[in-house]
């Protein structure tokens, strides 16, 4: 249950966005100027994307791990100011690009600085983080054991998925296990040694985060990804074949994105198993993340209810069936073993009266989109601001939508399912609607947001920089190209610093 702090508003932008020079957003200094620039703009809250370690795609949303951090993310800056690695080697990194992160050429440059640190982590940490290092290992041995070896063997198979290496390792063979383990010790301590590195930095920053009065809100998708070591070291706790097929695959029937739906490839859980264990995985799930951020955001909430089932060899989400989720079950066994839940349910999509009864049976706020607010769907009224509940959070748009002034301007097909004719209605709506001629459509929209009576006001930063399609984080249903879109400072202008300000202090959200 969330606890109620007032009326707050806040900047949703993935911490890969940040600026610096290493080729990706980093959670060192950079971070830690934007926590201050989130307070003195009189912003109260971050929130973030998954921060595991992703795998295809480069999507957050398809980690390698529910449980571990994202090593792209560790602070070069800070490693240096640490000792563990030389200004010399820093400067002959590469340059990049400071407009988009280049995956496919940033990860193996920022992958051989990382494991050179880990090399010469015996000799250049200190005593006192060498001990810190061990501790880390024997209190999160439950989930990290099983992922350094995964990495491990992942880089060993030349990155092939899990279902696709040797049939012992595949099928975990006690006997095939041990000698993996033996075998690539030197590169199983390297995945920990990162694991342990993310893991000081992000703490410090969330520290640093909660100095100047900011929350951060974490985002846990419902479910994990196929080829993670979620799926490799409990295949009891998903529906797959003896071979590690998937027998069913999770995704979201036709909707505003995708008219042949989404198809996430994702396993399904057998929920009968979790529940035999008491959710025992959850449990643990659920407590990492609440060390790590202080609200979490569950995607997709509704598959808890009801979730859509696709058969394993499907090539679309059209054909699928409702299935039984565990309901509140699952909530209240995480309420007795983690404690208060400080929860934002992501109620988007097909939303019955079960779900909304489950999200409000907990206290649970939901979420209210704006840009949904004004098309020809049935639904679309329900994220009108005079239709809000206090106890909800709005956002101009998510991750997953197009940037306000990209959805205002766009065109079929890139950007939704619509006609030309049903954008030019939703565009005279929102015109009618807001009373403006639309030539500063992120700020109308901005300021409707900051004055509904919804407790939490959500922004993303392209917003606030009142920019395109072409800083669009993400375009569901599509592969390649996303997860790329950084800022600069330049953008963040002493007038826009300002002008949100003033909008939020206004509105009565001021921290």
């Amino acid at each position: 249950m969330m606890k109620k702090t007032g009326r707050k508003a806040g900047i949703l932008l993935h911490p890969t966005s940040l600026p610096g020079k290493y080729g990706i957003g980093e959670i060192g200094p950079q971070a830690r100027r934007f926590v201050k620039t989130l307070e003195e703009m009189a912003q109260g809250v971050w929130q973030i994307l998954p921060l595991c370690p992703t795998g295809y795609g480069d999507s957050p949303y398809q980690g390698l791990s529910t449980f571990a951090g994202n090593h792209l993310l560790i602070s070069f800056q800070d490693l240096r100011e640490a000792g563990l690695i030389s200004a010399a080697v820093l400067a002959d990194f590469p340059e990049f690009s400071s407009d988009a992160v280049d995956y496919g050429s940033v990860i193996p440059e920022r992958l051989r600085l990382l494991r050179r640190v880990c090399r010469l982590f015996p000799r250049s940490a200190s005593a006192r983080m060498k001990r810190r290092f061990e501790v880390f290992c024997e209190r999160n041995a439950h989930w990290l054991d099983d992922y350094a070896l995964f990495m491990a063997l992942k880089d060993a198979q030349g990155g092939r998925p899990w279902i696709r290496w040797p049939k012992p390792l595949r099928n975990r063979e006690e006997a095939a296990l041990r000698e993996a383990r033996r075998k690539y010790r030197t590169a199983i301590r390297e995945v920990k040694l990162m694991q342990f590195l993310f893991d000081e930095q992000w703490r410090r920053l969330h520290r640093y985060a909660g100095r100047y009065g900011v929350k951060i809100v974490g985002d846990l998708p419902i479910f994990v990804a196929h080829d993670s070591a979620d799926v490799w070291a409990h295949p009891e706790l998903f529906y797959m074949d003896g071979r590690g097929r998937l027998t069913v695959q999770a995704g979201v029937p036709p909707d505003y994105f995708s008219e042949t739906g989404q198809l996430w490839g994702n396993p399904l859980y057998r929920w009968e198993e979790h529940r035999r264990t008491g959710y025992e995985w959850w449990v643990g799930r659920m407590r990492r993340m609440l060390e790590m951020v202080d609200i979490v955001r569950i995607d997709h909430f509704r598959g808890f209810e009801k979730y859509w089932e696709v058969p394993g060899d499907a090539v679309t989400a059209e054909k699928g069936r409702w299935v039984e989720g565990p309901g509140g079950e699952m909530f209240d066994v995480l309420l007795e073993k983690v404690g208060p839940l400080p929860i934002i349910a992501e109620d988007l999509g097909v939303i019955t009266p079960e779900v909304e009864e489950l999200r409000d049976r907990y206290g649970f706020p939901g979420m209210r989109i704006l840009q949904f607010a004004f098309s020809d769907e049935p639904e679309a009224e329900n994220y009108l601001p005079e239709k809000y509940p206090s106890n909800c959070v709005v956002y101009t748009g998510t991750h997953d939508n197009d940037t306000t002034w990209g959805w205002f301007h766009g065109s079929p097909g890139r950007s939704n399912t619509h006609s030309r004719e049903e954008i030019e209605r939703e565009r005279r709506a929102v015109l009618r609607y807001l009373g403006t001629d639309g030539s500063q459509i992120h700020w109308d929209l901005i300021a409707v947001a900051l004055r509904s009576r919804a407790e939490l006001a959500i922004v993303p930063l392209q917003d606030v920089l009142g920019l395109g399609s072409e800083a669009r984080m993400n375009r569901p249903g599509t592969a390649a190209g996303n997860w790329r879109w950084r800022f600069t400072w330049k953008m963040l202008t002493p007038a826009v610093r300002m002008r949100l300000k003033k909008l939020t202090e206004e509105s009565g959200r001021g921290v």
